[in-house]
């Protein structure tokens, strides 16, 4: 399995972003929230039936990421310059852990889901996870754990995707007003630092 930082300081190639990191705690949400302001940077899209190119990076983009407590997933909401959600991808964790500096690194174990405000929802990387198992780089346990929060997700966001994007907004919003009015200050100001 492999380990990822929450600020994404590797592989996306973000240059000179603010990087929030704080618990949350609302009628909705209970548990770390992380917000990266992507200051610069190319615009980059991904492709889908429905919403066709979706951006999910570029000048002027935020990236919400919320783990939620007593579940293995790391939601990554990713917001348009506009504040409109492009897409929501969704990873299967195995953990949440702290480096030293303090930001916060998942453990992923393979599985993803992903969709979008239009209507398209796909389990991805399901090949990986069987590999995995067949390698022995996860027990059985582990598989079907993954399997179990894959299946509880995509039950979740199916039932209404429209409701699952009305409920990220409001988290965004309220993450957006902490960090507008002070409340939060950035754990890391810019790639490196």
């Amino acid at each position: 399995m492999k380990r990822k930082r929450l600020d994404r300081d590797i592989g996306w190639g973000f240059q000179g972003f603010p990087y929030y990191q704080f618990r949350l705690e609302t009628g909705s949400f209970s548990g770390l929230v992380c917000l990266i302001d992507l200051l610069s940077g190319e615009r980059f899209c991904w492709n889908f039936e429905r919403a066709g190119a979706a951006p999910v990076s570029g000048q002027g983009m935020k990236w919400l990421q919320l783990i939620p407590d007593g579940k293995s997933r790391l939601i990554t909401a990713m917001y348009k310059p506009d504040g409109a959600l492009s897409v929501c991808y969704i990873d299967i964790i195995e953990r949440l852990e702290f480096d030293p500096d303090g930001v916060a690194a998942y453990v992923d174990k393979y599985l993803d889901i992903d969709f979008t405000p239009e209507g398209d929802i796909n389990i991805l990387d399901r090949d990986e996870l069987d590999e995995a198992l067949g390698s022995g780089d996860i027990s059985k346990s582990q598989y079907d754990a993954a399997l179990k929060e894959g299946e509880d997700i995509f039950a979740e966001i199916s039932r209404s995707i429209p409701e699952e994007v009305g409920r990220l907004g409001e988290i965004y919003k309220t993450v957006c007003e902490k960090v507008k009015n002070g409340e939060v200050s950035p754990l890391k100001t810019k790639y490196g630092k």
